[in-house]
């Protein structure tokens, strides 16, 4: 099973709302007490047990629009896994800040990330993670918005959110997605 978590390689995305996918990856491999630093395919990677089952933790470093190329690259490496392995953890400004929705599949939903993996992959045959990030207000540069840091204030509950969407992730690698989204999709 690959875990795929979203984000921009750099110190100037960390904590960025377009780096939660990062962020989660971070916090499953704290937990399992690993490290996410092997190179292979332009991603970073490490190995973790969770929930009994064996899993990579990736970060793809080829910035958020061409994350496909590295995990179809990893997915061409691992010939006995498929795009049904994959799990991929995202940020979705469509879904208000905090709430989580766990799919099987399905479109892109406007998120270049997943665009690119959908291209690369040639397929939407992914289950995703996306964690949403969308302002109570209306925005005039979505752009600049992802790419913004949170702000110190609400850094505790960032840290609430990733755990809730941790302990979501552990659910579908422990009882499937749809059990998992039967949970936590409320």
């Amino acid at each position: 099973m690959l875990v795929v978590g979203l984000g921009n390689p750099g110190a100037q995305y960390e904590w960025t709302r377009h780096n939660l996918g990062f962020m989660l990856i971070d916090l499953l491999a704290r937990e399992a007490g690993r490290d996410v630093k092997r190179e292979e395919c332009r991603a970073l990677i490490g190995q973790a047990e969770i929930e009994g089952r064996r899993v990579e933790l990736i970060k793809p470093q080829t910035y958020m629009n061409l994350s496909g190329e590295s995990i179809a690259c990893l997915l061409r490496k691992r010939e006995s896994l498929t795009a049904k392995e994959l799990i991929v953890v995202c940020d979705d400004l469509a879904l208000p800040f905090g709430v989580i929705r766990l799919r099987p599949r399905g479109s892109s939903g406007g998120h270049n990330g997943l665009k690119s993996l959908i291209a690369q992959l040639k397929t939407d045959e992914f289950m995703r993670l996306r964690i949403g990030i969308q302002p109570d207000h209306p925005l005039a540069d979505t752009k600049r918005y992802v790419l913004e840091r949170f702000p110190l204030s609400a850094r505790a509950e960032v840290e609430q959110v990733l755990q809730r969407s941790a302990d979501a992730l552990r659910s579908v690698l422990r009882d499937g997605i749809d059990k998992a989204m039967a949970v936590y999709n409320g």
